[in-house]
């Protein structure tokens, strides 16, 4: 008796194995079809796999079981059948060398892929340290191109969650030309002192909104660039890093409008700036940004908490006395409060040539954790509408 339940018990886990690895819909890439095994490259599995799940006429998803994988790099293009997820459950671990890469500038790129989700609570683990003392992109506009940890190009009806970009060599996440896409509860982790690294860089694109995010990195924690419309930041901690920022914009010909910015619910520590728009003296042509606002936000020991810039000019790379061109308009400021690390807190430095319109300042309480004086505020080429503001931070004197 006891020797045939043994054999039906085994037959059971049998049968039951067999269900888990034949589960329709269900690309693991350490399965026998595809043989990746952790501790090795998988760049070869990943691939076989996402073309099989995309080419699936009923949703997929491509599974990445709990390991640490090497991955020289990753292209998941689509149209795909129907909707897919990745699920990156262990670690993916980039070549220090980004020579390694095809394309130079990314590691891991989706394109053109309609109702994606990314998730799983894995790690994308760009080792970027080498990068880092190589990158000079924040003051050469002609430099080489080095690789961006995950770039989302032209994705829509999209959920990108629960996953970590890790010590990329460049920006950890670039959004393009995307519609419609959620990243929550992402983590981005790097050095406060690695260049480049901005966290979430959005370009051109609608309907993105960032939720529950925690990202510390070198450079900007969300960077919103020109032709982007309806983004939506809320709550998300930043620090170490340059703070959350729109910009910077005309830098370059033709770029389009910036409209409809949300920042709500944020907390930022330690970080060399706060909520802050930044344009480029001397543009070379006309631009707009509107319709931006930033409310609810916590600063803790925060340099330059509010702030608009627009003679944004680091390491001297432009003209600073030609005006910038971009129209800033329809903007405001409310309920920020916490501690500056600086004394001028608020400076809201505008255009001589197309001066800032409808910039509002309500409810903004701070305090100066130094001792080189009273918090301070500057303002030029605006007049703003101000509520509840200690004078101090009232730019009385604005021009």
């Amino acid at each position: 008796m006891a020797r045939k339940l043994n054999i039906l018990a085994a037959f059971l886990f049998l049968l039951s194995a067999s269900k888990t690895q034949a589960e329709p819909g269900v690309f693991d890439v350490t399965s026998a079809t595809y043989g990746a095994k952790p501790g090795s490259d998988i760049t070869h599995a990943l691939a076989k796999a996402w073309i099989d799940a995309c080419a699936s006429p009923a949703p997929s998803k491509v599974v990445v079981p709990s390991g640490t994988y090497m991955l020289t790099e990753a292209s998941f293009k689509g149209p795909c059948k129907a909707p897919i997820e990745i699920q990156v459950q262990g670690k993916l671990t980039a070549p220090a060398d980004g020579g390694k890469l095809t394309r130079p500038d990314t590691w891991v790129g989706f394109d053109h892929v309609n109702k994606l989700t990314v998730s799983g609570g894995g790690t994308f683990d760009g080792q970027g340290a080498l990068a880092w003392k190589k990158n000079d992109c924040n003051k050469n506009k002609d430099c080489k191109s080095i690789a961006i940890n995950m770039r989302f190009n032209f994705v829509t009806n999209s959920t990108i969650q629960d996953i970590t970009s890790l010590d990329s060599k460049n920006f950890h996440v670039n959004v393009l030309g995307c519609h419609n896409v959620t990243f929550q509860r992402v983590n981005v982790t790097a050095p406060g002192e690695s260049i480049n690294t901005d966290g979430i860089h959005i370009g051109r694109s609608t309907g993105i909104n960032i939720t529950d995010a925690h990202i510390g990195t070198g450079d900007d924690c969300v960077s919103i660039g020109d032709g982007n419309k309806e983004i939506t930041v809320t709550r998300v901690t930043c620090g170490p890093g340059h703070g959350i920022s729109v910009g910077s914009l005309g830098r370059y010909p033709n770029e389009e409008p910036v409209v409809g910015i949300r920042v709500k619910n944020c907390t930022l520590t330690n970080t060399s700036n706060g909520v802050r728009i930044k344009t480029w003296p001397a543009s070379p042509s006309d631009g707009i940004a509107s319709d931006m606002h930033f409310e609810d936000i916590i600063m803790v020991n925060v340099s330059n908490p509010v702030l608009i810039d627009q003679q944004y000019c680091p390491w001297n790379q432009c003209k600073q006395n030609v005006p910038s061109k971009v129209k800033i308009s329809n903007v405001s400021f409310k309920n920020i409060k916490g501690s500056s690390a600086t004394p001028l807190a608020v400076q809201i430095v505008c255009s001589g040539g197309i001066p800032c319109e409808n910039v509002e300042l309500a409810d903004i309480d701070l305090t100066y954790n130094g001792n080189k004086g009273p918090l301070t505020s500057q303002c030029s080429n605006v007049k703003p509408t101000i509520t509840r503001v200690p004078n101090a931070l009232a730019c009385a004197t604005s021009s």
